[in-house]
């Protein structure tokens, strides 16, 4: 994995974090909404098509959102994993409207940067000895390492980044601004 630790603390503060998300889902809307529904339903051998990257994506946000409410409320990081193709296979993006699936991932990860937003700062960096980051994090966290749950957060955001990526090395049109 070319993701390192570092690229989890690329920001110097919070804020700056949140500044980045949101600017991350603004841009991404238009250059999404951009992608014919016919081209995102193809993809190549071995690879999803972009209805089934940003499917994987939703499916992201769907676990993460239960890891950010609960993780505020429990003395451990511990939380289920999931098995990311078959969640996509289960759910036959490539047979869902483009654009609607371009509005919920909008819409999820709008909300989901107001629930990380709210998180107490208190609550968001206390260390925590138990957790799971080892098997459910993108950038992995050694079991017997602490963490905190802002390190998911951010971790979130650059596994969000690395499946857009997957999205635009197809090509795709950059939309022109008006």
């Amino acid at each position: 994995m070319a993701e390192t630790v570092s690229h989890i603390s690329e920001h110097s503060s919070y804020q700056e974090f949140l500044d980045d998300f949101k600017q991350t889902i603004q841009n991404a809307i238009p250059r999404l909404q951009a992608i014919a529904d016919q081209d995102a339903s193809k993809g190549s051998a071995g690879h999803w098509s972009p209805k089934q990257e940003l499917g994987h994506l939703i499916d992201s946000a769907a676990n993460n959102h239960q890891r950010f409410v609960r993780g505020q409320f429990t003395d451990d990081l511990v939380f289920p994993g999931y098995d990311g193709d078959q969640w996509v296979d289960a759910q036959h993006y490539n047979g869902a409207s483009w654009l609607d699936l371009v509005d919920l991932w909008g819409a999820y990860n709008t909300h989901l940067l107001h629930v990380i937003s709210i998180i107490p700062e208190s609550v968001r960096t206390q260390q925590r000895d138990k957790h799971s980051f080892d098997k459910v994090a993108f950038v992995t966290v050694d079991q017997t390492n602490p963490t905190t749950l802002e390190y998911l957060i951010r971790d979130y955001l650059v596994h969000l980044k690395h499946h857009l990526e997957q999205i635009w090395s197809n090509s795709w049109p950059t939309p022109t601004k008006n």
